[in-house]
């Protein structure tokens, strides 16, 4: 019964060190997929009327495929990861922002954004 309780115990322990090498990181680069919903929830690109005042136009389905880099992740106290992005090949989202925020864990559950 112990060596059964001390092999259960090795193979929790082996899961969680694998689930932690699959942890997102600053400096993993992701790409942004076609939300499910009209409109990106967890993405947090600015309201058109902003996006228009600076100079930008308005296309979401541009954004569809971009990669995008993780500059760095920085956990709230609610808890919730946000992460900033920045476009892998240097250019600004809707050319007016250069960095958007994400809640990465939900962004990922929801499909908005794919490793």
């Amino acid at each position: 019964m112990k060596k059964l309780l001390l092999i259960v115990f090795l193979l929790f322990s082996l899961n969680a060190i694998q689930a932690q090498e699959n942890y997102i990181k600053a400096g993993h680069v992701v790409t942004i997929e076609e939300p499910s919903t009209p409109n990106f929830r967890h993405i947090h690109f600015p309201r058109p009327n902003f996006i228009i005042k600076r100079g930008g136009i308005v296309n979401y389905k541009r954004e569809y495929g971009q990669q995008v880099e993780i500059l760095a992740i920085e956990t709230r106290k609610d808890g919730t990861r946000q992460a900033r992005l920045r476009r892998t090949d240097g250019k600004k989202f809707f050319r007016s922002q250069s960095t958007v925020l994400a809640d990465i864990d939900e962004a990922i559950a929801a499909g908005e954004i794919s490793l």
